[in-house]
Parts: structure tokens; C-alpha cells; sequence
């Protein structure tokens, strides 16, 4: 068994974050789906649709992020098993990014859907 198992819950969690504050530096789509994320909480904060819309735009965000994580945890780690360009490397970089527009359009999904919410909210 790997040393690296069955670490202190303490010694996974520095080790998360340090994989977010490294994705975060290197990664502009990250840092602006991260922003974008914020600004859609801040803007369900000023109009309080409910908490089931709150809980809806957390769900999306939160896989739109975790796709983008894991697409650049597999880009890096194909980089560094093969740094030329392989077309079977390009394959799974491809499906990774997929990935993140799946979610990405899941999320924007979300998004109209609360908008249609709200307009016909608003017109009853």
C-alpha cells in the first residue's frame, strides 16, 4: 500500500487546496468561471429567488469547477507522461474539455431556466 494513503483528514485537505491554488494560477478559465460563479451567487444574494435556486446554481458551479480541476489535472499529467503531441493524448485533452463545456452548458442551462423562473414570476 502507498504511503500516501490513508492520510490525516487535515494533511487531504492542505493538499486540495493546494491543487486549487495551483489550478488557480495557471488556469484563467478556472479564475474566470470562479468569478463567474461569485457574481451569479452575489446577484441570487440581492434578488432572493429561493433556496432551491441557491442550492441549483451551487450544484452547476460546483461541477463546472470540478471539471475544469479535472481537466487540468489531466492535461498536466499528459504533459509530463508525453510532452509532444500525441493523437491519443489530444483524445483524452479533448474529452477533458468536453467535459467542462458539458457542465459549462448544464450550468448556463440552469441559469435560463431561473430567468424563465423569475419573468414569469414577475408577470403573475
Amino acid at each position: 500500500m502507498s504511503v500516501l494513503k490513508n492520510q490525516p483528514l487535515t494533511r487531504r485537505v492542505r493538499n486540495a487546496v493546494a491543487g486549487i491554488a495551483h489550478a488557480l494560477s495557471g488556469e484563467r478559465s478556472l479564475r474566470l468561471q470562479g468569478l463567474a460563479l461569485l457574481g451569479v451567487l452575489a446577484t441570487l444574494a440581492v434578488l432572493q429567488p429561493g433556496a432551491v435556486w441557491f442550492a441549483l446554481v451551487l450544484v452547476a458551479g460546483g461541477a463546472v469547477l470540478s471539471a475544469e480541476l479535472m481537466n487540468t489535472a489531466l492535461e498536466a499529467l499528459s504533459d509530463h507522461l508525453h510532452p509532444a503531441i500525441h493523437p491519443r493524448i489530444r483524445v483524452v485533452k479533448d474529452c477533458a474539455a468536453a467535459a467542462v463545456l458539458v457542465a459549462a452548458l448544464a450550468a448556463v442551462g440552469v441559469g435560463l431556466a431561473q430567468v424563465l423562473h423569475l419573468s414569469h414570476v414577475a408577470r403573475s
